[in-house]
């Protein structure tokens, strides 16, 4: 018997690391690459030791520093600002959708589902937040169209709280003297810890890979997030090797790092989601499980 369960884990363990194996060697190519130079990414392709060691990529992605610190920093602070507001708002709203007691309780929720089936366009939208709200060339076109609020997100919080927080604690509270605001602020929400965490990291994620809305509401290239940045490096690229750049003639196209700018941008995105990461994978893997299965 303990033969059997030892081979068990042996096996186990085995496929484990081969999963990590997988899930790790894309990014190991990613910085290879990133590291290679041009002409060799171009003639041999991809390694994941590089044969010719070469910064030029994040030389040429650097050699505006300003702006991409800047970038960094906005998207820093769109980040924060963002995945603070939507995570309280996303909270308020899905905790009285799980109270049967809530007055028209179905109504709301059918409001939440459709917005998940149903959305009136690019063209209105951009209407909308440009003309009627004025959020153009501000932070709030950052934070504000298609991610502060998300209505799997809300629905994902309400099947948490309905399985999750007994009604007879709720009920407890109430007895106590407590409001709705300290059940949800001081019982609730420190009991849907796991959830929280899922929320923010995912609602984070969204705000930092973000770069959609810096393309449709703004022009000031001092909001620019570091993916905008990234992506209007990329399109550059793009247009200069295409020959039909103004600077294209004057420009060694065998030194301009096409290939490699491209890895070495996604390195520099990733980064600090690689670091931040781990500290919240396990309330993030307890999330999901129990929001997306006892739902």
């Amino acid at each position: 018997m303990v033969r059997k369960n030892t081979g068990e884990q042996i096996a186990l363990n085995i496929v484990l690391i081969l999963l990590s194996v997988i899930a790790v060697a894309p990014f190991l190519l990613l910085l290879s690459s990133s590291l290679t130079l041009e002409s060799t990414l171009v003639q041999e392709g991809y390694r994941f030791f590089p044969k010719d060691f070469s910064l030029y990529s994040y030389e040429y992605l650097f050699q505006s520093g300003g702006k991409i610190f800047r970038a960094y920093g906005i998207t820093i602070l769109v980040t924060l600002l963002g995945t603070s507001a939507g995570v309280l708002m996303t909270t308020m709203f899905a905790y009285p959708l799980s109270r049967r007691e809530l007055p028209h309780r179905m109504f709301f929720s059918f409001f939440v589902f459709f917005t998940m089936l149903f959305s009136g366009g690019l063209v209105p939208a951009y209407m909308m937040w440009s003309q009627t709200f004025h959020i153009k060339n501000t932070l709030w076109a950052l934070i504000v169209p298609g991610l502060l609020m998300n209505g799997f997100y809300i629905i994902m919080m309400r099947s948490f709280f309905t399985a999750n927080i007994p009604d007879a604690l709720i009920e407890a509270a109430r007895i106590d003297g407590c409001g709705e605001y300290r059940i949800l602020f001081q019982i609730v929400m420190p009991l849907s810890l796991p959830m929280m965490v899922t929320l923010i990291l995912m609602m984070g994620l969204g705000y930092w890979n973000d770069w959609m809305n810096s393309l449709y509401y703004v022009t000031d290239e001092k909001l620019f997030s570091i993916q905008a940045i990234l992506n209007t490096i990329i399109t550059n690229i793009q247009f200069i090797t295409s020959g039909q750049g103004s600077l294209a003639s004057n420009v060694d196209m065998s030194k301009l790092p096409s290939v490699g700018v491209r890895m070495a941008i996604a390195i520099v995105g990733i980064i600090p989601v690689l670091v931040i990461y781990p500290f919240f994978q396990k309330y993030f893997i307890r999330g999901i499980v129990v929001g997306g299965v006892k739902g």
